[in-house]
């Protein structure tokens, strides 16, 4: 690994670079915090991909582009004088330091879960009127029950045990039935909703990230459904001229394949 002082240049090197970017390329000057806006996120997500693929080349490679990011917001914000990389680099040590007292003070914790208490009561004390405004409205509703779920968790608002927590997912699902049953579909969007919550919740207990679980099965649904429409086409035909039971025969082999020659696809 580099020295401290390799890691230090290449940073410095970096800056540079941002800087004569900004002063000499025409897409880099137009740029603004709202343009970059939605690139950040999608480099954001790019890098959770390449996490969840454990493609740790590619890992390196989105964590440039995400630090790329965060050192072109403060060259526009030095541009106006309102902050620059050095006021963001410390305004995240002191915010570390002042939220690890343990570390960095005289507090004593027994274990991560304490940690995690003491970090929102600090918040609160900082200002914070609920441990929630740490959550971004614009997340997408799974990540956010989750992170919704975490955040309460960590003031005490929790359940103390598994089974109490799977036996609201079974109470969620049984009133979900109820109103299928009844056919109101206003009543059933909000008892699946529940369905959801509580499901996230348990997998929290179970500790699971329910946005990398689903996000795995989404990826291994896609392999073997292009599996199968390779195959397919192998007999020049399409998904629509085959029937259930056709298609079925390739899925099965799908799932029996190594994960490795699915990914060639």
């Amino acid at each position: 690994m580099n020295s401290r002082e390799k890691q230090l240049k290449a940073f410095d090197r970096l800056l540079t670079i941002m800087d004569e970017l900004r002063e000499q390329c025409p897409w880099d000057k137009k740029q603004t915090m709202e343009s970059l806006r939605h690139l950040t996120i999608e480099e954001v997500y790019e890098l959770g991909d390449a996490i969840l693929d454990n493609d740790l080349q590619e890992v390196k490679k989105e964590l440039g582009d995400v630090l790329l990011h965060i050192v072109f917001y403060s060259k526009i914000g030095s541009e106006t004088s309102h902050f620059d990389i050095a006021d963001v680099c410390d305004g995240i040590c002191e915010k570390l330091i002042r939220r690890h007292p343990h570390i960095y003070g005289d507090v004593n914790v027994k274990d991560d879960a304490e940690v995690k208490r003491n970090w929102e009561n600090l918040k609160l004390k900082e200002g914070k009127k609920s441990v929630l405004e740490g959550v971004p409205q614009s997340l997408p509703a799974l990540v956010k029950a989750y992170r919704i779920q975490d955040k309460v968790a960590g003031v005490g608002f929790d359940w103390e045990k598994p089974d109490q927590v799977w036996k609201k997912v079974e109470e969620e699902l049984n009133e979900f039935k109820a109103e299928v049953k009844l056919g109101n579909q206003v009543a059933i969007e909000n008892e699946f909703g529940d369905v959801l919550f509580s499901m996230v919740n348990y997998a929290r207990f179970l500790g699971i990230n329910p946005e990398n679980a689903l996000e795995r099965t989404n990826k291994k649904f896609s392999k073997r459904f292009q599996y199968l429409e390779s195959k397919a086409k192998e007999q020049s035909k399409s998904l629509k001229q085959m029937s259930l039971a056709e298609m079925d025969i390739f899925w099965e082999e799908a799932k029996r394949l190594p994960n490795r020659e699915l990914e060639n696809l």
